[in-house]
């Protein structure tokens, strides 16, 4: 287990291997894709006409993150470190608006404000964009 826990941190966290690469660059347009779905999401007739679209995208998104957020605490030496620290509050804060929409019943429509209010907090994965401007540069 420490070999594979191993493993997945020197692919998540180090960028200097070829698959730390490739995981960077594809979390990175996950995250620019992710940020373009709330974008277009919040212009009312796109919301209007392709909102079966926006959810599946929001719940694929939200998986994805989900497995990154847990495979960054698994790999870690300490878990809790790791959770509170800046990127770890992030990461949290971007995941929160589809779980709490899910919890709250974003189908029920006196919630529907509700939840577009909290949605706005997705807002926080252009925070986790930050992470990777530093690694941007290390890849050319």
């Amino acid at each position: 287990m420490n070999k594979l826990r191993q493993k997945i941190h020197e692919i998540i966290f180090e960028a200097d291997t070829p698959l730390g690469k490739l995981f960077d660059i594809v979390l990175l347009i996950m995250i620019l894709l992710s940020v373009l779905a709330v974008m277009l999401e919040s212009v009312e007739s796109y919301r209007n006409q392709y909102s079966y679209i926006f959810n599946l995208a929001e719940w694929g998104f939200t998986i994805l993150f989900s497995i990154e957020y847990i495979l960054r605490i698994f790999s870690v030496k300490h878990p809790l470190k790791y959770i509170t620290s800046f990127y770890g509050i992030i990461d949290l804060l971007s995941l929160i608006p589809s779980y709490l929409g899910f919890a709250l019943g974003a189908n029920n429509l006196s919630s529907i404000k509700t939840i577009r209010t909290i949605r706005l907090i997705r807002i926080f994965r252009i925070l986790k964009l930050i992470r990777y401007v530093k690694e941007a540069a290390a890849l050319k």
